[in-house]
């Protein structure tokens, strides 16, 4: 039998190789996922694009609740804590005061209370495509940004109205408003991947949030806590957040109004730092499950 000589016949198309991703389950946290989270960078732009048009989307006053919100938490605060209860102000008006406190809890309770629900909100989009489900809690850090740099505008027309003026500590104010993100990201990014096996979160969620607006110097400052109750104070102390909202306080209101701790303020900063770490590494843990649970 003769051999088969191909010679005539057609060349065979070579097509262009495409890069392979290969997805396996991970077992913690390493700096690889780091680099597919640069990788996937646009998506957390479109992510964070579509949060914020979202939020605003068919509202008749738009972002224009930024500056509403806290305006009228603010009086409410005075109200109930200026003028019925009496607290100290640190020489200025208590709604200054009230309100340099809800710039920074604003931008906690919005990353805090939207992180935690990302999953489940997008659970459609987990369960059918792959990308890093990290971006989707740190997408809504964005929205806060601007919310907060809103009402940031707004504190310093207050400050411009009532005679206040700024001082060098005001420079400070991004490093304390980032320290209040983390803890919001840490936080929001653990209970974002509880919410997804555990759906009583989100009704713990609320309560807990109640509880830290109280647990938390945005109405009062450390100043006016009674010297008879220091079991209370040393409680607050130990709450992460105290020396951050403190440093924001100080930041808006001058050193000359607020007293600043450095201690304190080193255990805030180092606490942060931990939360977010956790709240990576417990994120990471849950996350091979999440598409299954979903």
């Amino acid at each position: 039998m003769g051999a088969i000589s191909l010679e005539g016949t057609a060349p065979q198309m070579k097509w262009p190789s495409t890069p392979v991703r290969s997805i396996k389950p991970r077992r913690g946290w390493t700096l690889g996922e780091l680099r597919e989270f640069w990788e996937f960078r646009d998506l957390l732009i479109r992510f964070a694009a579509r949060d914020v048009t979202l939020r605003y989307r068919q509202t008749l006053l738009g972002i224009s609740w930024v500056v509403l919100q806290p305006l009228l938490t603010s009086a409410i605060f005075t109200l109930v804590f200026g003028r019925i209860a009496g607290l100290k102000s640190a020489g200025v008006p208590y709604f200054v005061f009230a309100f340099a406190g809800q710039v920074a809890w604003n931008a906690f309770n919005t990353i805090l209370t939207r992180a935690s629900s990302t999953l489940v909100v997008n659970q459609g989009l987990v369960s059918k495509i792959y990308f890093p489900r990290l971006l989707l809690p740190v997408s809504v850090m964005f929205a806060a940004l601007i919310d907060a740099s809103v009402a940031l505008g707004m504190m310093l027309v207050l400050l411009f109205a009532y005679g206040i003026p700024l001082t060098w500590a005001f420079f400070t104010f991004p490093v304390w408003l980032l320290l209040v993100i983390v803890v919001a990201e840490g936080v929001g990014t653990m209970a974002c991947g509880f919410m997804v096996r555990y759906r009583d979160v989100q009704f713990v969620m609320p309560v807990l949030i109640q509880l830290l607006l109280y647990a938390t110097p945005v109405a009062y400052g450390l100043a006016a806590v009674p010297h008879g109750l220091k079991g209370i104070l040393i409680w607050l102390k130990l709450n992460p957040l105290t020396g951050l909202f403190e440093g924001v306080r100080w930041s808006l209101l001058g050193p000359s109004h607020v007293h600043l701790s450095i201690p304190l303020s080193l255990y805030s900063a180092g606490s942060s730092l931990v939360i977010a770490i956790i709240g990576l590494l417990v994120f990471a843990r849950m996350e091979r499950n999440f598409a299954d649970v979903l």
